[in-house]
């Protein structure tokens, strides 16, 4: 009797959770794209400023501003981390995902992949030109800088391809805990790259918090069309792989 309960729970369960994945995915996108919208107001009326001066100028020397809190390793090290964030490493991530999948026989994957992420790119693109936010000019940069502020184009892209990654990936898995640890890893390495922008003297905080918030958002979108996918066959399901 339990060796035909057991079963049945597992299916029941997943039965569940495929009802649930979408709700969820649409839930966070509403709600990621609706906290951007609203910080991108308050931005726009200056009503961000004071709060995001003071955050800036907390994480500085108040005797030298041009010195970030701590050790001489630990700017150096951020600046290591922000490079996680950044055009380059990113499209290496990215080309080294797709040739996985693709070597996986996970075509369908792979094309899901490509196609979140240069849209991502894009948008971020189009989203800075529209605002075209000055960068801060309280402390010294930490490192170059060639774009608009607002919102965080790190911030956003390591969202968008960490999130983004890490949610269709976790889709081809079938152990939890491996779902768990890419979902972990993604909001870890996004979180870090986004504070990394901020201790560097780049970005205003409430640039970094917009970039993080557009990242989710297209990446809970993402995820809601790979289930939509792989419910019609046309994205592999866990443990399938293309013909």
């Amino acid at each position: 009797m339990d060796f035909m309960i057991a079963p049945a729970t597992r299916l029941w369960l997943r039965f569940r959770l495929n009802e649930i994945g979408p709700l969820l995915s649409l839930a966070g996108f509403g709600f990621f794209a609706w906290a951007f919208i609203a910080l991108a107001d308050e931005v726009r009326e200056g009503e961000t400023h004071a709060l995001d001066r003071a955050l800036l100028l907390a994480l500085r020397d108040p005797q030298n501003p041009a010195n970030p809190l701590g050790p001489s390793w630990l700017e150096e090290a951020a600046r290591d981390i922000t490079g996680l964030g950044g055009y380059a490493v990113l499209s290496i991530v990215t080309l080294a995902t797709l040739a996985f999948l693709l070597m996986a026989g996970k075509r369908g994957a792979a094309l899901l992949v490509l196609v979140a992420i240069v849209g991502g790119m894009l948008l971020s693109t189009a989203l800075k030109f529209g605002f075209e936010r000055p960068r801060p000019d309280l402390v010294p940069h930490g490192t170059r800088v060639y774009t608009a502020s607002f919102p965080s184009g790190h911030a956003m892209l390591s969202a968008i391809t960490y999130l983004t990654l890490g949610a269709l990936l976790s889709r081809i898995q079938t152990r939890r805990r491996i779902q768990a640890f890419l979902m972990g890893l993604a909001v870890v390495l996004t979180l870090l790259v986004g504070v990394s922008r901020v201790y560097l003297g780049v970005h205003w905080p409430s640039d970094v918090l917009a970039g993080w918030a557009v990242g989710a958002a297209w990446a809970a979108l993402c995820w809601f069309v790979a289930l939509q996918l792989q419910r019609e066959g046309k994205v592999e399901a866990p443990g399938e792989t293309s013909p």
